[in-house]
């Protein structure tokens, strides 16, 4: 150990995903020394941020309040755009009932309580914020957002978010050490986090620092954590996001006295193509448009409300009810009348077109028989409710098992088309136990002292689902306040 390279910095932070570069920035604001440990090389920095959509949820009171951090959107005129009021209140309702009333009522009102306020601080430290078109509805001319239906997203998706953080870290020469693995947590003599030791190409440092913030990720890309702590076959799921979140920041931790806490059996489970990479799967290969279609799975059967909700507060479960079908995988079916509701993403994919349901049938290697069975069973069953895509239109159906609840639209008009789709793992939602102020708690809740926790590998946010964008969310809330908190912890040393 004597002969490891020594680095001194005042706040050591692990990760380089948004809540790492939030802390980063809000460290150096207060104008202490932040250094950034990126596991990645630099061509694949970012963490699980890069692989996201950029959508961020937060509370706002109307349209005017949402302009305050909004840039231009190209091809939209803000005259034609109607957003419905979005307020704490309902966030936190959102947030409740997704999760079955489970989420941690003290953090839920610190990512509720704190959305607005610090998007708009993320505004004025870089980031351009544009319109999400992917969640707006057009009404007689005018682009609507529902509320909970999220406006507004970081200009580029994930990537254009960290791209722009980058860009103003680096500004301001805030330093980032690539190509290096935090091993262990060092302890001063009191027990407070005074640093780590980390293993770079060049040898192992012992880095040195006046506080911690672990801002890098869950363990959604460790197989033997994902099948200890989530179950059968999680350990086959495709990973959308980074190769590097393997749980090494809640195992450091806890290695030194910190308190498990979440949904360890639970996690971010996306709909994704059936074809996309086993790990480091982008977002364009997410399949979000199945409210409007009918999915089934090998044996040509129904297993899911298709239409319980917006897919904003449905996707991140839905993936594991494909997990549970035979094989892993099921099939989005589309008619002429539905094709034009799919987002984007689809034009990238390679479908299974057909005529008539037989030839489809085929195609996908399901009993003909069968899912025309299905199908005749479903197109029966549709209520004759008009069909309105904006809203939760009560277009159902009657009789069957499940139901669909909304956008039960009949599959009757040729060419059909069906996308193969699998269950994408994005983020583990088990972690670390933390207090409002984003301290890294004991099983007694007491903090220990110098270290704070920020994104992904903080629980208690978030229980067998989270609404869209909330992630992102709190990974920007208590990547701030952690920095806060530990400059407070510094200077008052």
């Amino acid at each position: 150990m004597a002969n490891l390279k020594e680095i001194e910095t005042d706040v050591l932070i692990v990760g380089s995903g948004n809540a790492a570069l939030v802390a980063a920035e809000a460290a150096h604001d207060a104008g202490v020394k932040a250094t950034v440990l990126e596991r990645a090389p630099k061509e694949r920095r970012g963490g699980n941020s890069t692989f996201s959509g950029g959508l961020f949820r937060f509370a706002y009171k109307d349209f005017e309040s949402v302009k305050e951090v909004l840039q231009d959107t190209p091809g939209i005129d803000f005259k034609d755009v109607e957003v419905e009021p979005y307020p704490t209140d309902m966030f936190y309702s959102d947030l409740m009932r997704v999760t079955e009333g489970l989420a941690d009522p003290s953090l839920s009102e610190l990512l509720v309580n704190r959305s607005q306020e610090v998007v708009a601080w993320m505004a004025r430290h870089g980031i351009d914020w544009e319109l999400h078109m992917s969640h707006v509805a057009k009404v007689k001319g005018k682009y609507i957002w529902r509320s909970g239906t999220i406006p507004v997203a970081a200009r580029g998706g994930g990537h254009g978010l960290q791209e722009m953080h980058f860009k103003h870290v680096e500004s301001r020469a805030i330093e980032i050490i690539y190509s290096a693995r935090a091993l262990e947590l060092s302890q001063d003599s009191s027990g407070a986090a005074d640093g780590a030791l980390v293993s770079t190409p060049a040898g192992k440092q012992r880095i040195h620092s006046k506080a911690v913030i672990l801002a890098c990720g869950g363990f959604e890309s460790n197989p033997e954590m994902r099948a200890r702590y989530l179950g059968q076959n999680w350990d086959l799921v495709k990973v959308r996001g980074t190769r590097y979140n393997t749980g090494d920041g809640i195992k450091m931790a806890t290695d030194i006295g910190a308190e498990p806490f979440g949904h360890w059996s639970g996690c971010h489970a996306s709909v994704i193509d059936a074809e996309a990479p086993a790990v480091e799967a982008a977002d364009e290969t997410t399949r979000y448009s199945y409210p409007y279609s009918i999915m089934v799975n090998m044996n040509g059967e129904r297993f899911v409300d298709e239409g319980e909700d917006f897919q904003v507060y449905t996707y991140a479960k839905t993936g594991k009810r494909i997990l549970a079908q035979p094989g892993q995988i099921a099939y989005q079916i589309y008619d002429r009348q539905t094709v034009p509701l799919l987002r984007s993403m689809y034009m990238r994919a390679r479908p299974v077109v057909a005529n008539t349901t037989e030839e489809l049938a085929s195609g996908l290697g399901i009993d003909p028989a069968r899912l025309r069975r299905t199908i005749d069973e479903f197109n029966k069953a549709v209520s004759p409710v008009a069909f309105d895509s904006s809203k939760r239109d009560g277009k159902c159906t009657t009789g069957l098992n499940p139901d669909k609840s909304n956008w039960a639209s009949p599959i009757d008009s040729p060419p059909y088309q069906a996308y193969p789709v699998a269950c994408g793992i994005t983020f583990t939602y088990g972690g670390l136990k933390i207090d409002p102020q984003s301290a890294v708690l004991t099983a007694d809740d007491t903090a220990i002292p110098g270290l704070w926790a920020a994104g992904e590998l903080t629980g208690g946010f978030f229980y067998h689902n989270y609404p869209s964008g909330s992630g992102l969310m709190r990974g920007s809330i208590t990547g701030y306040v952690s920095a806060t908190e530990a400059v407070k912890y510094i200077k008052g040393r």
